[in-house]
């Protein structure tokens, strides 16, 4: 039964993938920042016990602004996740970056102005950051991109938005002056409360569109336009999890990047 096997590795995508997992059980699982988005599905994937969990809710109900992050983190660590592997559609700020090409980003800048973004509300707790995104499952999707024959960048900035409207010419213009390559709603503040619950985290992104352009008269992203272009690469993305995944080390351990005990003194009650 896979209630049995250790849940090592979570997926957190579009609610599409949940046909990823072989004969899945929902878990339902409370937290102390409410209910996660969804259900989390469990069950086998690439070789190994994985756990999915639908970023946007069941059917995409749920908008970048009003996904419930702490939620959703907290649930997959009390689940004993130590890795987790986000796919996310971005918007190129770069013409070498074309629709179409998978981009495993090293860095981040946060744009979204949230406030909820850690567990540590009432102590002091300064989470060492300088490097957003866990090296090793970095390598793994790097080895799964390779071993599936797809294009790659690996060398990268995301650029984090609130969301949920796109960005206009003057801010895709910014950002791109800012250093970031690609623009997305979702990676930051997932990346960070991630890493305070000492779970590895990494993104698999793939590029839907060019976000507002280059230019006056480029053409302007569509929500449509992002739902399609997803929809059409999810056999190529999912070629591209099971590769990974099956790539990734079984004895992995993530970065300590708060101590062990206070992340089980975190969980053990309630939040800080």
């Amino acid at each position: 039964m896979h209630a049995q096997q250790p849940i090592d590795i979570a997926v957190i995508g579009g609610s599409g993938m949940y046909e990823l997992i072989d004969e899945p059980e929902i878990r339902v699982v409370s937290t102390p920042y409410g209910a996660p988005s969804a259900g989390i599905a469990v069950g086998r994937f690439a070789g190994r016990t994985v756990a999915f969990l639908a970023r946007h809710g069941s059917g995409h109900s749920l908008s970048p602004r009003r996904v419930p992050y702490r939620a959703n983190v907290w649930a997959l660590a009390s689940l004993g996740v130590r890795a987790v592997i986000a796919t996310a559609a971005v918007g190129s700020l770069h013409p070498q970056l074309p629709p179409g090409q998978f981009v495993v980003p090293d860095q981040l800048l946060d744009r979204t102005g949230r406030i909820d973004d850690t567990f540590f509300e009432d102590v002091p707790q300064h989470l060492p950051f300088a490097d957003p995104f866990c090296p090793a499952i970095r390598a793994a999707l790097a080895d799964g991109l390779s071993a599936s024959g797809e294009a790659m960048t690996t060398v990268a900035t995301t650029a984090v938005i609130r969301g949920p409207r796109f960005s206009t010419r003057a801010e895709s213009r910014a950002l791109r002056a800012e250093g970031a390559d690609v623009v997305n709603m979702t990676q930051y503040p997932e990346a960070a409360l991630a890493a305070e619950l000492g779970l590895g985290y990494a993104s698999l992104a793939f590029v839907t569109d060019a976000d507002a352009g280059p230019g006056s008269g480029s053409p302007v992203v569509t929500a449509e336009t992002v739902l399609q272009r997803l929809s059409e690469a999810r056999p190529r993305i999912v070629a591209v999890l099971d590769a990974a995944i099956r790539a990734l080390p079984r004895d992995y351990a993530p970065r300590t990047l708060v101590p062990p005990e206070v992340v089980r003194t975190l969980l053990a009650g309630s939040p800080a």
